[in-house]
């Protein structure tokens, strides 16, 4: 009863952050201190996300959280106590300072020193993400505070220390480089290795990246926003401009991007012929149809028998791929819509020559008489898969006349959390459940365990959409495993793709017998201590299910019958 109530307490603190977020979103801006912020602080805390650690830890300043999210928020964040969420055309051509995180695809603006620009363009899911960061960021910026100054409010020793440390106008090194390390351990709670590994993740991206300001300075800034934020009544505050509601709710980003594959097609004179959708990364497709034929006569290069050894060994052929795939049907697409959302192109009926690896089953003859194209569109974020599936499905005019896609299939893949299995093992959905909604999906999956190797564990059933990777509760998913809804997965997509299609189907846009396929590989498991998003990217063992998904959709694709 404790464990349901505790799932209880996270749907309504995951509700209540959903429900202030577009409320905010609304009034136009809100205070981190004031009665908002401190709403949905406490939303979060109650939370207390699997991905924030030790979060609500009154003794320990939660390092891997930190890590997750400046990898995914602008350089020098931890400076600034003001924050306007716009759309593109409010900062573009300005002179303000670009920036990219590494991890996300989002542009911001360093528009003053106390002051970042963040350009909205994945609707709702992307200010979920950055209100859940920005959240996290000053709950531990105020623990950070908390923990530097004695019961008089005044610094403590280890404090100045630290404080000397960071303005030294030379970087520490050696013996005074542990002793400085050492020091902030204690501040921040953590273990001299914990620190140590911290500063070094910290410090390499610093260098190889420029994607943060290291460690140290995090730790200080962060302290000093505070330290202003009670001395001056400097409040960390939120904006948001008008501008970003009519983005939202007209789906503007959506209508460029879809118009602009719909142009395409048309220059190429495809609009008519079968199309194949397919949501993934933008290395496997191709590299599975091209990679064989475009480096199997490489005297340095012999193709391994073994499919994944193979597709180890061509990441070095990278460039000779692409140039073989553009002289035989491929066509890249780089967005310039402002969705963040690049896509290819695919023309199979030139593909006659080109031969796949022998693991792949390929029908060539059928498929080059047939003649399917295969849209292949990078992963979208959250809500805004909704937004460009609908916009892709949606009739358009053109010469006086009005077309529809010919539509045959959809395909989803991606990456997902996994309730029930490890990182590395693959999930095929039978259905979809919003976290926080109504709303469920069936999915008539023409994925199956039979169309998979069998060496990787293959969970099968329905799949949980979250609101956010950083609103994840224990409790809520433990709930959705082990109840009567033996979830076995979740993402952030399927569920608004599957809404988009649905909706499609019923006003007649794209034909109800067309063929829909989800399989997701598992990234990390929420519900096991140190393979939470946080513990890291998954490198290499991620290439046997990434590859053996797009395999499996391929010969659905190439088959007899695609």
């Amino acid at each position: 009863m404790d464990d349901m109530d505790r799932a209880h307490q996270g749907r309504i603190a995951i509700r209540t952050f959903q429900i202030i977020a577009h409320a905010l979103l609304l009034r136009g801006y809100y205070s981190m201190a004031g009665q908002s912020g401190q709403t949905l602080e406490a939303a979060l805390r109650a939370l207390s996300p699997e991905i924030y650690g030790t979060m609500n830890d009154p003794k320990r300043i939660e390092l891997k959280g930190l890590e997750y999210i400046m990898d995914r928020l602008p350089r020098g964040i931890e400076q600034c106590n003001h924050f306007v969420m716009t759309v593109e055309g409010d900062l573009d051509g300005t002179s303000f300072e670009k920036l990219r995180p590494p991890k996300r695809r989002r542009i911001s603006y360093r528009v003053s020193d106390n002051e970042m620009g963040f350009v909205i363009s994945t609707g709702m899911s992307e200010i979920y993400d950055i209100l859940t960061h920005l959240t996290f960021l000053y709950i531990e910026a105020k623990h950070i505070h908390s923990k530097t100054r004695d019961e008089d409010g005044k610094a403590i020793r280890e404090w100045l220390r630290f404080e000397r440390d960071v303005k030294r106008e030379e970087d520490l090194k050696d013996e005074e480089l542990e002793q400085a390390l050492w020091n902030l351990s204690i501040l921040l709670g953590r273990t001299y290795h914990e620190t140590r590994d911290t500063y070094d993740y910290f410090d390499k991206a610093k260098d190889e990246l420029k994607s943060n300001n290291g460690l140290f300075q995090i730790i200080y800034s962060l302290c000093n926003l505070i330290e202003k934020e009670i001395q001056e009544n400097d409040r960390l505050v939120v904006y948001f401009r008008p501008s970003l509601i009519d983005q939202i709710v007209h789906q503007l980003y959506g209508k460029k991007w879809a118009t602009a594959i719909k142009n395409k097609l048309t220059a190429l004179g495809l609009q008519d012929r079968p199309l194949h959708i397919i949501s993934a990364n933008l290395h496997s497709v191709i590299n599975l149809i091209y990679g064989y034929a475009a480096v199997k006569d490489k005297k340095d290069k012999k193709p391994a028998k073994d499919l994944y050894t193979f597709v180890q060994h061509i990441s070095d052929y990278e460039e000779k791929i692409r140039t073989f795939a553009g002289k035989h049907g491929f066509y890249e697409m780089v967005d310039e819509s402002g969705a963040q959302t690049n896509c290819q192109i695919i023309d199979t009926a030139k593909l006659k020559s080109v031969s796949l690896h022998p693991a792949i089953k390929f029908e060539a003859d059928e498929v080059v008489k047939q003649g399917p194209v295969l849209l292949v569109m990078d992963y979208a974020f959250g809500y805004q898969a909704f937004e460009l599936m609908d916009e892709l499905l949606q009739p358009w005019d053109t010469n006086g006349s009005t077309k529809t896609l010919n539509v045959k299939s959809i395909s989803i893949m991606g990456k997902a959390g996994i309730l029930p299995g490890k990182k590395g093992d693959i999930m095929l959905a039978t259905a979809h459940v919003l976290e926080g909604q109504a709303h469920n999906y069936i999915v008539d999956n023409d994925l199956g365990r039979e169309d998979f190797d069998g060496d990787i564990d293959i969970y099968v059933g329905p799949i949980v959409t979250v609101l956010g990777t950083s609103l994840q509760n224990r409790d809520i998913l433990d709930k959705f495993q082990t109840t009567s809804w033996k979830a076995v997965g979740l993402e952030m997509e399927g569920g608004h793709y599957q809404r988009a299609i649905n909706a499609a189907i019923i006003r007649g846009h794209i034909p109800k017998e067309v063929k829909v396929r989800y399989a997701y590989y598992a990234s990390d498991n929420p519900l096991k201590s140190g393979q939470t998003l946080a513990a890291g990217p998954m490198g290499l063992e991620g290439i046997r299910p990434t590859y053996m998904i797009t395999k499996a959709i391929i010969q659905k694709l190439l088959g007899k019958n695609p």
